[in-house]
């Protein structure tokens, strides 16, 4: 029994690595045969019991509709499904924090992470993480507010999407393995609604623009990523932006993504002219716009001080509940600190004017 395994990379995104994407062709010569079985020949290091979670996740598709355990793989039938990774128990410390949680039940947990706050544990923050403190939150819960009552060993915090350490903002982790791959399914196929606020540099020309550019790693900087024209490594990437408000020098933006690159929005307004302010990585720590005297220069040292990092803030999150199938939609507001630059560069536009 052979068939054609394949994950598109250039379909993944930015968190493509908290989950998995296969892709079977079935064999012309190919019995009917129960998928749940199939699938379990094809992906032998797989258990069948995540095999069975994918299903009920609607997670394991037959020619891109969702089948039951029970279908009978057909020949020349294209089976595709997604798992979600699980964590790293190795790296995974329980460690209380304060966390600002604004909606849980026994599925999901949604909380709005602050700005400065490592999502992940890995090379040089294995401790300090949003999933240190997710694990000591999960494991203290009653009992009673689990599933499975007294199973804290399938209770566990699992990723399905990021932002970066100095991006404020909402974010939902899914707290058993069906949710992980129903979220993950999700955000592969591109359902999820986000909705970014930006500061950025500069008075853009329209006030709404969509920049179609591909992403890849900086060949000059590994630990960044750049703009790539005829680069087959690049990653197609595609982001929506509208000037929410013009304060002469910088402006405020909302960004929607239709894709998800790793460090997408920075890379791309750097791109057009009109980097993130105060971003370090993508040149928004430089006075791009304004006056040539010492005032405005201290003025905006004052402001790189109010906000340390990048003035990006994840605001909106919408998707579907993985057992409910009701659509979730949380907004969170901007951080006081990002607020006060704003209301600062308000002031100073204001000040300019009279």
């Amino acid at each position: 029994m052979t068939s054609n395994l394949q994950a598109d990379d250039n379909e993944l995104s930015e968190d493509s690595d908290l989950y998995e994407h296969h892709r079977f062709v079935v064999d012309p010569g190919q019995g009917l045969l129960r998928i749940d079985k199939y699938l379990g020949y094809k992906l032998e290091k797989t258990s069948r019991n995540r095999i069975q979670k994918a299903i009920e996740a609607e997670s394991v598709k037959v020619n891109g509709k969702p089948v039951k355990s029970n279908y009978r793989v057909k020949p020349l039938d294209v089976i595709t499904l997604v798992f979600a990774h699980p964590p790293h128990e190795n790296l995974l410390l329980p460690e209380q924090m304060t966390l600002h949680i604004i909606f849980e039940d026994e599925h999901v947990l949604v909380v709005n992470k602050p700005a400065g706050l490592v999502v992940h544990p890995g090379h040089g923050n294995y401790t300090g993480t949003l999933v240190n403190g997710l694990l000591w939150h999960l494991q203290h819960l009653p009992v009673s507010s689990h599933p499975q009552a007294g199973k804290y060993d399938e209770m566990r915090p699992g990723l399905v999407h990021r932002i970066d350490k100095d991006t404020s903002g909402v974010m939902v982790i899914a707290k058993n393995e069906f949710a992980m791959t129903h979220l993950a399914r999700q955000f592969f196929e591109r359902t999820i609604q986000r909705n970014y606020l930006a500061l950025v540099w500069g008075d853009p020309a329209n006030d709404n623009g969509l920049i179609n550019a591909a992403i890849g790693r900086d060949k000059r900087d590994r630990k960044g990523m750049a703009v790539y024209e005829n680069d087959p490594d690049a990653k197609h990437a595609i982001t929506h932006y509208t000037v929410v408000e013009r304060l002469r020098f910088v402006s405020v933006i909302r960004c929607k993504l239709e894709t998800g690159r790793t460090h997408q929005i920075r890379v791309h307004m750097k791109h057009v002219g009109h980097p993130l302010f105060n971003d370090p990585v993508y040149g928004g720590t430089r006075i791009i716009k304004g006056m040539d005297t010492a005032k405005y220069k201290q003025f905006v040292q004052n402001c790189f001080a109010l906000l340390p990092g990048q003035a990006l803030h994840a605001a909106t999150l919408g998707f579907q509940h993985p057992t409910s199938g009701n659509q979730l939609f949380f907004e969170v507001p901007l951080p006081d600190n990002f607020l006060q630059l704003i209301n600062k560069w308000r002031n100073y536009t204001h000040a300019l004017h009279n």
